[in-house]
């Protein structure tokens, strides 16, 4: 390995350790590959991440490597570093880095992020969401193409409410939609928005889209995670790379090319180009932030109906108004009468 890099990044020297190393093998991608990806689109990632805590996912080897998820800051990390403290949602506080700068960017390269996992909320107010996400999930037997469509029909959804929506590839077969929001709600409120714009979608395309949580009811249908905006989730966050060995980037792409863009065209190596050339998709987003309030009125309709609450994950308090929180083939059948008993 080669000696360290020093770069000079937003007021403040980073040293890039071993930067030969190769941490995509398709192309020989390496670390110093990576930190002039992040840095090339750096504006861009800034809209994005400027100011929101991020969990890191650690690849100290590369993407064919081990990994590991750190939300708490290192011991020795420099005085430099914005950090905030998040929870877990059973409570626990960590000290999670905040991106202020490109050079918390690139001083997380450095210790093998790939990729950010960033938080729906900005630490000038943690208390309320600035980003609903809708993610959709291709399962088992759907292909990207059904993703296609699904992010399509939720356009169509997002329109019909007046709502503007902004799409990125996730890195992987999946595809994410961003809603920017006023920040007027805590996370419970944003979530129970996706509850019901994920049974919306489901009443629309039955037959593609499905809003059950649990995977045994999903069959061949794109889900609708809406999970995903459960107090202190995490995303993966637009412009973030994948750990996979071409390096594909979680890209934030114009609506007009959904039918058409393929997920793994987008890596390290074509991206810059492409913002070269055609700019950033999202640049206009925190300019025009969006009332959850649509949304809100999809909720109390649910509730009107008799709708219950969609369950939560398993790591979550039993919440207010959520239903049993047991699979449906697991959950204990009521006992039919005895004819010779019932009246």
């Amino acid at each position: 390995m080669s000696e360290g890099v020093e770069l000079h990044v937003a007021g403040h020297t980073v040293t890039v350790t071993s930067p030969d190393k190769v941490f995509f093998t398709t192309r020989g991608d390496t670390k110093l590959d990576l930190v002039e990806y992040y840095l090339s689109v750096g504006d861009a990632v800034m809209r994005q991440m400027y100011d929101r805590p991020v969990l890191l996912q650690r690849f100290p080897n590369g993407a064919h490597g081990s990994n590991f998820f750190q939300k708490r800051i290192p011991e020795g990390a420099p005085d430099w570093l914005h950090t905030t403290t998040v929870l877990t949602p059973n409570g626990t506080p960590s000290r999670a880095l905040v991106i202020a700068d490109l050079a918390h960017i690139v001083w997380a390269v450095n210790l093998g992020c790939l990729g950010f996992h960033s938080w729906p909320v900005r630490v000038a107010d943690q208390d309320h969401c600035d980003e609903l996400r809708i993610d959709l999930d291709p399962g088992p037997g759907t292909t990207y193409a059904m993703a296609q469509e699904a992010a399509a029909e939720t356009k169509r959804l997002l329109d019909d409410l007046g709502t503007a929506a902004f799409i990125k590839t996730s890195g992987n077969r999946g595809l994410h939609v961003y809603v920017r929001l006023e920040p007027t709600h805590d996370s419970v409120a944003v979530r129970s928005a996706a509850v019901a714009l994920a049974r919306e979608l489901e009443r629309r395309r039955p037959d593609l889209i499905t809003a059950q949580w649990w995977k045994e009811q999903r069959g061949a249908r794109i889900f609708v995670d809406f999970n995903q905006n459960a107090p202190h989730k995490t995303v993966f966050a637009p412009w973030s790379v994948r750990a996979l060995d071409h390096a594909p980037v979680s890209f934030p792409f114009p609506w007009e090319l959904l039918p058409t863009l393929q997920p793994h065209d987008m890596t390290i190596a074509t991206v810059p180009r492409w913002v070269d050339q055609h700019g950033d998709a999202w640049a206009t987003m925190n300019d025009h932030p969006q009332p959850l309030a649509p949304l809100l009125d999809m909720v109390a309709a649910d509730q009107a109906a008799g709708l219950e609450d969609a369950p939560w994950p398993p790591q979550y308090p039993k919440m207010a108004g959520e239903p049993l929180r047991v699979q449906p083939s697991r959950a204990k059948k009521p006992k039919p009468e005895n004819p010779e008993t019932a009246e």
